[in-house]
């Protein structure tokens, strides 16, 4: 009897063992699969760790980006409104023709040769007969030469960059000039009709283009006035 109750204890002390040992297979599985958590876990870490690291790399594109909008080129001033393209075109050539016919009237006065296809007799048209009197010459010097001056000056200033240029003692001088211009263009068709009596052709084609010349100016004055505001963008 006390041998078969001393067997039934020692079974029952390995049926614990074995218990104790299970138990500890368990928790040892338990810390297992905790660990594989754990690592899952830093693995995830670590994702998120180098998914922010990415969107940290993009941003200093997009700050790049930004830098080189801030460093573009301002955009070009407007340019000045005034008269349309084809009266400053239009000035221009007027300009050139009547430094043209200032600059062969200067020629023919120095050279005293004939003015080619204005006759030389009596009558209502004689270029010598004018280019040859007294009132030819204005304060010791010659009208032609006082002509071809003027003329040099209004190419420069009846230019489209001149007329461009928008600033009022531009457009103020080449205004003034023209008065002053027609002013002495009446003073010398005075002078043809009623003290030489006798139309000289170039120079009545010089004075017709003063006086388109003035009329463009002054409608060009009265209606964008002297200093043309700025176009918007």
């Amino acid at each position: 009897m006390a041998k078969a109750a001393q067997r039934s204890g020692t079974q029952r002390s390995g049926a614990q063992r074995t218990g104790t040992q299970g138990t500890g297979a368990q928790r040892k599985g338990t810390g297992t699969k905790g660990a594989q958590r754990n690592g899952t876990q830093r693995n995830g870490t670590q994702r998120n760790g180098t998914q922010r690291g990415g969107s940290q790399q993009v941003r200093p594109r997009r700050d790049a980006a930004t830098s080189r909008q801030d460093a573009a080129p301002p955009p070009a001033p407007p340019e000045p409104a005034g008269p349309p393209a084809w009266l400053r075109w239009s000035t221009f050539a007027l300009a050139i023709l009547g430094l043209a016919a200032s600059a062969y009237l200067t020629y023919t006065h120095y050279t005293d040769s004939a003015l080619a296809g204005c006759t030389e007799t009596s009558g209502a048209i004689n270029c010598g007969k004018v280019t040859t009197s007294p009132q030819s010459i204005v304060f010791g010097i010659p009208v032609a030469v006082l002509g071809l001056a003027f003329y040099v000056f209004l190419v420069a200033i009846m230019s489209p960059w001149a007329w461009r240029s928008g600033r009022r003692e531009i457009a103020l001088t080449r205004l003034l000039s023209l008065v002053a211009g027609i002013g002495f263009v009446l003073y010398l068709l005075y002078a043809e009709l009623f003290q030489i009596r006798a139309i000289c052709a170039y120079c009545t084609s010089v004075h017709i283009i003063t006086f388109l010349l003035f009329v463009l100016t002054g409608l060009a004055a009265a209606i964008w006035g002297l200093t043309p505001a700025s176009r918007a963008l």
